[in-house]
């Protein structure tokens, strides 16, 4: 017998849906140090301010990764465009290393994985974190910036399901 998860109340269900409305970038979220490498899809990622330039990321504290983060201190993000459907699916579903083969990555200064051929990747120094109900916030000063002009749009997540974004003339 399986064991079924018990239903949502009403309030957080309609808080869910609603969210799901709510579009936003797809991003690898990677690190490394003495905690090792790892990395996560995320979507819940956004600008404090840019000075100095420095990024909000949201964590699931139950997530595999979550204490390497903060044991590493620093991450990178990478802002997928269109092509990355996959990856995005892989860093999703699965842990450990293999995930890391369907990209090729390089390091910039704090040593965190950088996507070649991500939109944009923010190399970042974690120097602030909070707890608020099931995530982590986590405040990470930009240490360093790569765009990537390269052809396809961006990748967004809406309505729980990916969409693509073109590229304007």
């Amino acid at each position: 017998m399986s064991a079924t998860a018990a239903p949502l109340p009403p309030e957080t269900q309609a808080f869910r849906d609603g969210m799901s409305r709510l579009g936003a970038a797809v991003n690898l979220v990677t690190t490394d140090g003495p905690a090792g490498r790892h990395g996560l899809t995320v979507s819940a990622v956004c600008s404090v301010t840019d000075t100095p330039p420095t990024l909000l990321v949201c964590i699931n504290a139950n997530a595999f990764a979550h204490d390497a983060f903060l044991e590493n201190g620093v991450l990178c993000v990478n802002v997928l465009n269109a092509d990355h459907q996959e990856l995005s699916r892989s860093f999703a579903k699965w842990t450990g290393e293999d995930r890391f083969a369907g990209g090729v990555w390089t390091r910039d200064g704090t040593g965190a994985p950088v996507l070649s051929g991500a939109s944009a990747s923010f190399d970042c120094r974690i120097v602030d974190h909070q707890r608020k109900g099931t995530h982590t916030v986590l405040f990470c000063e930009v240490q360093a910036t790569a765009l990537c002009d390269g052809p396809g749009g961006g990748l967004i997540w809406f309505n729980r399901g990916f969409h693509t974004l073109g590229t304007s003339a």
